[in-house]
C-alpha cells in the first residue's frame, strides 16, 4: 500500500510541475492605418477602389473599395514606399519613421512601436492631399494617416 502511495504522490507531483502554454493575447506590432477622406467634405470617409503595394512585396489590397487600409511597417527599416493605384493612376508614397522594440509580455516577446512617421510623396493623380493624424503608432485604434481625394 506504501508503494501505491509514493507512485501516486510522484505522479501527482510531475503532472502539478507542468506549466500552463502561455498565448499571447496581447497587441502585437501595429500596422499603419490610412484613412481615405472626400476632400469636399475632409470630415467624411471616402471609398477608394485601389490597389496597394510595395516595393519588392505583393499587392497587399487589390481591386478593393475601401474607406482605411492597414499597411504593415518594417521595423528593419526607416522607410517603406508604397504605390496607390486608382484605375490607372498611381502615386508614390514614402513612408518615413523610427521604431523602437517594447517588452509586451513573456508569451508575446517584444513588439515594434513606430514614432515620427513623415511622408514624403509624389501624389499627382488622384491623391490630393496627405495629412498625417498621429505620428505616433503603437496601436490599431485610429487613423494614423488621412489621403483625400
Amino acid at each position: 500500500m506504501k508503494k501505491y502511495r509514493l507512485v501516486f504522490l510522484l505522479l501527482l507531483s510531475l503532472i502539478g510541475a507542468c506549466e500552463n502554454d502561455d498565448f499571447c493575447t496581447e497587441d502585437t506590432t501595429p500596422r499603419l492605418i490610412v484613412g481615405f477622406y472626400d476632400l469636399e467634405n475632409p470630415e467624411e470617409f471616402k471609398k477608394a477602389p485601389l490597389i496597394v503595394w510595395a516595393e519588392k512585396m505583393d499587392s497587399i489590397y487589390q481591386g478593393v473599395s475601401l474607406d482605411s487600409i492597414a499597411l504593415p511597417l518594417n521595423p528593419d527599416s526607416r522607410n517603406i514606399t508604397y504605390k496607390f493605384s486608382h484605375s490607372k493612376e498611381v502615386d508614390h508614397i514614402n513612408f518615413t519613421y523610427e521604431s523602437e522594440d517594447v517588452f509586451v509580455s513573456e508569451s508575446c516577446g517584444f513588439k515594434a512601436i513606430f514614432k515620427n512617421l513623415g511622408i514624403e510623396s509624389s501624389t499627382n493623380t488622384w491623391i490630393e492631399s496627405i495629412d498625417i493624424n498621429n505620428s505616433f503608432i503603437e496601436n490599431e485604434n485610429q487613423v494614423h494617416v488621412k489621403i483625400f481625394h
